[in-house]
């Protein structure tokens, strides 16, 4: 045993060292081919055994026992850069004290942790470019492509007790889509496909940020076929079941509007199918009710991210809807694995995020931020909510209302807000990106839904220490800003001091409700109702709001919220209570949900939808939106 131990273990070193040497020979493949016996670089599916891993004893998790002086040490330390690249640091020195409150909110110890390691890597791959970079410049535009924007492997073969693994090394954001095609065969039928992040150090299994599990025959719970969906982490184990068909159908929930188990599905008694196409088959019976999976036939299944969660399609019809669960988000991913009773034809990853490269961008100048002079004061600085791999969307905001003139002058400043992300190769793209454009603000911690107030507080330090502006403005990075009608609101309003400008809520309770992606206990809210607050897609608050946030947090009064947009409202009743006169404008031209003609702020906005608006900006000088939206 012990020789065969040994054996095993010399082979394996001996594999790495030739995938080592290949990956060396083939940069373009390293970020997502691990199988160094293909034969064709490029393919980034490879055959895998799925069979259950063996037991591990879980190692003490290194990230545990480092200290908070450590993790301040390494996150702030003087780092060899140049002038630069240091812009996209600006705020983040200010947030060096972060750490004192990052048990107020839900994964904030763990996300300066992992920030961490991340920049400690971002900075060891930053400083080996350096030195490789006056003989070869090479490596940085290879860097520049590791994130392609499809993937596929046709001609695939049975799993039987083997599997596939689909490595995505940017990660998926929304829009993004993995779409199967395959026949369920075997003596079950029963397949799985899992959507699996990056394990952390010392964690001997990644995170599963969703299980989807097709059990033909039932299982312990039901004889009938049933779609299983759920999510797994070390910490957690698994979470709670999502079943469809549900065994109470009437706490069906809606996931981007969208059924979480369509009411069709269900036991298909006649097992009546249609032979009319073979690519799209009926499985409707006779009662109305069909199953979308059957042993023998071929199904096309495509899991599509959306903002609140990941949808599966089958043959083009919709079936299920998960939403995200707490710390599981889309930028997390890192591979599909595809196992159990499956005849698999093709797997197609489209719409994954990918940056522009730059030595092709012709609109290049107009496209990079202009110099902010220390001694001019902005009549509105602009901070963007951005996440790491959502490099699409930026880009459409430089091309887009980041070309109004008021901006380009100077006079305005955007900038975007991004945690780091837990990939390096994601962390290495956007390192280039910011010291390419220079309007990338980096955050020192990884992003994750909860920690979206943190981003909030850096916008109000950069409006009011590092470049000074009269008003202060957060959005989003799906949110069309008119810039032009914001500076003329602002301008009527013309209040200096105390304002808070935007679509105001003045009558909103907490979410109580543990499904809601908006759950707010009695711990972290204990009143009834929030005090008034400005939906996120879009707001204003003057500078002197903005600057005492600042002082708030310096002081180590400011209280975290994991609601950002309600932390705002929350920092600014605080501050009525003590006096400051605050004076809450609504415009109802900020339209949370979407878009409507004559639009100040238009929120859920792809690339697409971005480009289409600008250009109806400047053809029809109207606002007017594109489509259905």
């Amino acid at each position: 045993m012990k020789k065969w131990y040994a054996g095993v273990l010399v082979a394996s070193l001996f594999m790495l060292l030739v995938l080592r040497f290949m990956v060396s020979n083939n940069p373009m493949g390293q970020g997502y081919l691990s199988n160094p016996f293909s034969s064709n670089a490029s393919n980034p599916l490879e055959w895998v055994r799925a069979t259950t891993p063996p037991i591990i004893q879980s190692p003490v998790n290194k990230s545990v026992v480092i200290s908070t002086e450590t993790m301040v040490s390494s996150l702030f330390a003087e780092r060899n850069i140049s002038t630069e690249e240091r812009q996209s640091l600006l705020s983040w020195h200010h947030l060096r004290h972060l750490i004192d409150k990052a048990q107020e909110l839900p994964n904030g110890l763990e996300a300066i942790k992992q920030a961490e390691n991340a920049w400690s890597s971002l900075m060891f791959s930053v400083e080996e470019e350096r030195l490789a970079s006056s003989n070869d410049t090479s490596r940085r535009r290879t860097n520049e492509k590791q994130c392609p924007h499809f993937l596929n492997r046709m001609n695939a073969t049975e799993l039987g007790n083997e599997g596939f693994r689909l490595r995505v090394p940017c990660g998926l954001t929304q829009g993004s889509s993995i779409t199967i095609i395959g026949i369920p065969v075997g003596l079950l039928g029963n397949f799985r496909i899992d959507l699996t992040g990056e394990p952390l150090p010392g964690e001997p299994e990644p995170p599963v940020i969703l299980h989807y599990n097709v059990r033909l025959h039932g299982d312990k719970i039901t004889e009938n076929p049933v779609i299983v969906q759920n999510t797994w982490t070390l910490a957690h184990d698994w979470g709670e079941e999502e079943r469809c068909p549900s065994p109470s159908p009437e706490k069906n929930k809606k996931v981007d509007e969208l059924d979480q188990c369509n009411k069709m599905v269900g036991n298909d008694d006649n097992r009546a199918r249609s032979n009319i196409s073979k690519l799209n088959p009926s499985r409707i019976s006779t009662s109305g009710k069909y199953f979308p999976f059957k042993q023998g036939y071929l199904s096309v299944a495509t899991l599509r991210v959306g903002s609140e969660g990941i949808q599966m399609t089958v043959d083009g019809k919709h079936i299920t809807s998960f939403a995200y669960r707490e710390t599981l988000e889309p930028w997390l991913v890192s591979e599909v694995k595809i196992s159990g009773d499956l005849k698999l034809i093709s797997v197609v990853a489209s719409g994954l995020p990918t940056s522009e490269d730059s030595d092709h961008t012709t609109d290049l100048e107009s496209l990079k931020s202009v110099p902010l002079p220390q001694e001019k004061q902005l009549d509105l600085f602009i901070g963007v909510f951005s996440t790491a791999n959502n490099f699409k969307r930026r880009m459409a905001v430089r091309r887009t209302w980041m070309q109004y003139s008021a901006v380009r002058s100077g006079a305005v400043a955007v900038r975007f807000f991004v945690g780091l992300h837990k990939n390096q190769i994601v962390n290495e793209e956007l390192w280039n990106e910011a010291r390419t454009y220079g309007d990338v603000q980096l955050m020192p911690f990884v992003d994750y839904y909860n920690l979206i107030t943190w981003k909030t507080l850096a916008i109000c330090i950069f409006g009011t220490k590092v470049h000074v502006a009269k008003y202060i403005m957060k959005t989003d990075d799906d949110a069309f800003v008119r810039v032009d009608e914001v500076l003329a609101s602002l301008s009527r309003i013309k209040a200096k001091k105390g304002l808070l400008y935007g679509l105001i809520n003045s009558d909103s309770r907490p979410h109580r409700s543990t499904d809601s992606k908006w759950y707010i206990s009695h711990e972290e809210w204990p009143e009834d109702s929030y005090p008034p607050w400005a939906h996120g897609p879009g707001y204003v608050v003057s500078h002197d709001i903005a600057s005492a946030v600042h002082k708030k947090y310096q002081d180590g009064q400011l209280k975290m919220f994991k609601l950002e947009d309600v932390a705002m409202g929350i920092w600014i009743a605080d501050m009525k209570k003590s006096g400051t006169k605050v004076h809450y404008e609504n415009e109802g031209r900020v339209y949370n949900e979407g878009c409507k003609d004559g639009y100040v702020v238009a929120h859920y906005q792809g690339p697409r939808e971005m480009l289409c608006l600008w250009q109806k900006l400047q053809e029809a000088k109207r606002a007017t939106c594109c489509g259905d939206r």
